[in-house]
């Protein structure tokens, strides 16, 4: 229920654009976002977004990132600037609504 795309292989410094709808009988959605995991890493929160549009960012991509969202298509957007090796990872978004949903994951490798 929750489709993700947009994932590649960028150069260092170069930019990528994540999408992630949600479709479904997911009901009201309240928080969508990110998550990443890196190999030999634990999965860690990039971005999330309220309904309102309230946004947190990890601190290792503030300024580089940023999360939109489209509440009438129930669909957020992570542009992703400045990419740097270490964003090397799958990328996991989710939406929250009376249970955790989550996509299927996208894979974004940063070649330096």
């Amino acid at each position: 229920q929750l489709q993700a795309s947009g994932g590649g292989l960028v150069q260092a410094g170069g930019s990528l654009r994540l999408s992630c709808a949600a479709s479904g009988s997911i009901g009201s959605i309240d928080v969508m976002g990110w998550y990443r995991q890196a190999p030999g890493k634990q999965r860690e929160l990039v971005a999330r977004i309220s309904s309102g549009g309230s946004s947190n960012y990890a601190d290792s991509v503030k300024g580089r990132f940023t999360l939109s969202r489209d509440n009438a298509k129930n669909t957020v957007f992570l542009q992703m600037n400045s990419l740097r090796p270490e964003d090397t990872a799958v990328y996991y978004c989710f939406a929250v609504s009376w249970q955790d949903y989550w996509g299927q994951g996208t894979l974004v490798t940063v070649s330096s």
